[in-house]
């Protein structure tokens, strides 16, 4: 598939890390993250490549660093490849619109999920015990429906296999209270700045995940943020509780493999040209009504 990339090799750098979609890079005293066209499903990266889908993330993720700086700074230092160091530029075909130039931090091994809207793993541990990451909450909820209160709900960062749910008093076992709290706070801030905005341009957005790191003892919000890969994104001119939301997230690829007979604990078949095709349509339309960019 032209331009699209499973995996972006720089040799005279050294691989720092490599996850399900992004590669990392060691460049001098910062890193490079590098966002691949790869998608993942049920803890396996698909077969299939997503066009764009790499380049959306990545300048997703920078204008929404910019926007949410005010409340938390990020490990963004730049990703305006004219700005990068100049033993990267002969790379420039490769990295540029899908790489960002980033602060090396601690990053600490919680997700930290925040919730407006009953979906998911939240609505799936709702229906079984009525609570969510040990969060009591009303009866009677119906799939979707909006919260009264947006809730935090962490999960530990599995390197393999789920991330699984975790109360908050579990998390501030693991990473202390003090720092607990604080996380959480901008993690709620974050979402309502966010969730304000998208609502101006129609969009719900119902839950999301971030990541965190220490750097010289600072919060440092690390790896991507708002994206159709970290979000659940509803048009609001369609949202109905009761049942599952019309998405522009990667929530279309998972209800497509729910609809096959994969069995998820094999490796995963390729996606049908037409779904990777919509995928793709679907990254560029959130990319598109969140920032008011028609192109990337």
């Amino acid at each position: 598939m032209k331009n699209t990339y499973s995996e972006i090799v720089l040799p005279d750098f050294p691989l720092y890390k490599k996850g399900k979609v992004r590669d990392v890079y060691a460049v001098g005293e910062s890193l490079l993250i590098v966002a691949s066209d790869r998608i993942s499903a049920f803890d396996y990266v698909l077969p299939s490549l997503i066009p764009n889908k790499g380049k959306i993330l990545t300048q997703l993720s920078k204008y929404w660093f910019e926007f949410t700086s005010l409340v938390c700074p990020n490990h963004m230092i730049t990703a305006d490849f004219s700005d990068y160091p100049s033993e990267l530029h002969k790379h420039r075909d490769l990295i540029e619109k899908r790489s960002m130039l980033v602060k090396k931090t601690e990053v600490l091994p919680i997700e930290c999920v925040v919730r407006g809207y009953l979906e998911g793993s939240g609505w799936r541990d709702y229906k079984a015990t009525g609570k969510t990451s040990g969060i009591k909450l009303p009866p009677g909820l119906k799939q979707c429906d909006r919260l009264d209160e947006v809730i935090f709900t962490p999960a530990t960062k599995a390197a393999e296999g789920h991330d699984i749910n975790i109360s908050f008093k579990e998390m501030q076992k693991m990473v202390g209270s003090e720092l607990s709290q604080k996380i959480k706070k901008i993690s709620v801030e974050l979402y309502q700045k966010a969730s304000l905005h998208a609502l101006s341009k129609g969009i719900i957005i119902a839950d999301t995940k971030f990541e965190f790191g220490l750097l010289d003892s600072n919060i440092i919000l690390v790896d991507e943020i708002f994206t159709p890969d970290s979000s659940r994104f509803w048009p609001l001119t369609s949202y109905t509780p009761g049942r599952s939301q019309p998405s522009l997230d990667k929530q279309f690829v998972r209800e497509y493999l729910d609809s096959t007979d994969w069995d998820k604990q094999s490796p995963p078949p390729p996606l049908p040209p037409d779904i990777v095709e919509q995928t793709s349509e679907r990254y560029m339309e959130i990319y598109r009504l969140l920032t008011d960019k028609n192109e990337l």
